[in-house]
């Protein structure tokens, strides 16, 4: 693991899934909430969420399939990408769990929730439309000019060298660039840049290269979601539009919106106790039961 790590320290373990080895971090006691994480992120994207959540559930967060300390080997299709979670929960004893997913680490949560309903308890989606309304999105201008780098990323090996220039300096920044200046973002800084020199990106945009090469098609009509669902958006996210969340209900039983004014992509990390504190609300009203 890289040296710097955060104030509170999950345990970090190993599980055989889907034929790659899973790096995951854990704490707590209860049912499981598993957190999925996006691009370019892995179990630490979630450090300020295990704590809080680790109060009452058995908390996972693994590296995904070509991230940190996870198997970097395709494919990367978002078939498998499930089916790595699936395998997971497995590993673990469980048949089933809460589901709480920001960007790619959300697309697979969507479908996970829509093709194994079993296997979801209930759904959390930070910043990341449904695939449906994805789709749609990709058919307006101004979303595809926000989209611009998952194009660039078809090419080979350039980007690859594009996001490590100075050390990963400039990525880092634009990761962190919602959190003050301070002992704890350069701790974060490091953390982010010491796994990248480590493990390298290539996983991670192998992701978005599957996706434009290996495409996957909704069923017509699309399944709908019937697990509870809350949706936490940070409004000024640079790559994802607001208007991508709107009709998001015609396609979720249950369903919760809350906008975060202010906050941008990384929302779980720029606002983290807001976060923590939808999430455990979510997590209350799925179990039928409150924080009080």
């Amino acid at each position: 693991m890289p040296e710097t790590a955060p104030a509170f320290e999950p345990e970090h373990h190993y599980a055989d899934t889907n034929g790659i080895r899973m790096h995951y971090a854990a704490a707590g006691e209860g049912e499981p909430v598993v957190l999925l994480h996006g691009f370019p992120e892995c179990w630490y994207s979630w450090r300020k969420q295990i704590p809080a959540l680790a109060e009452g559930y058995r908390v996972i967060a693994p590296d995904l399939r070509g991230y940190h300390e996870t198997d970097k080997r395709g494919p990367y299709d978002t078939t498998t990408l499930q089916e790595d979670v699936l395998g997971l929960l497995d590993a673990l004893g469980e048949d089933s769990a809460h589901l709480v997913g920001h960007d790619w680490g959300g697309a697979i949560a969507w479908q996970l929730a829509m093709g194994y309903r079993q296997a979801v308890r209930s759904l959390a989606i930070l910043n990341i439309p449904h695939p449906a309304l994805s789709i749609k999105g990709l058919g307006s201008i101004a979303q595809l000019r926000r989209s611009w780098y998952m194009f660039f990323f078809q090419l080979p090996w350039i980007p690859e060298q594009f996001l490590a220039r100075n050390g990963y300096r400039q990525l880092a920044n634009t990761l962190l660039q919602g959190i003050p200046p301070g002992e704890e973002r350069s701790a974060d800084l490091a953390f982010y840049r010491q796994s990248w020199e480590e493990h390298g990106l290539s996983g991670g945009i192998n992701w978005y290269r599957a996706l434009f090469r290996s495409p996957r098609r909704l069923t017509d009509p699309v399944p709908i979601v019937t697990a509870p669902t809350t949706m936490i958006w940070g409004e000024e996210d640079f790559a994802l539009g607001k208007e991508l969340t709107v009709g998001t209900e015609r396609f979720v039983e249950d369903f919760e919106l809350h906008y975060l004014p202010g906050v941008g992509h990384f929302v779980q990390q720029e606002a983290p106790e807001r976060v923590n504190e939808l999430l455990l609300g979510h997590l209350a009203r799925a179990r039928g039961g409150s924080d009080g």
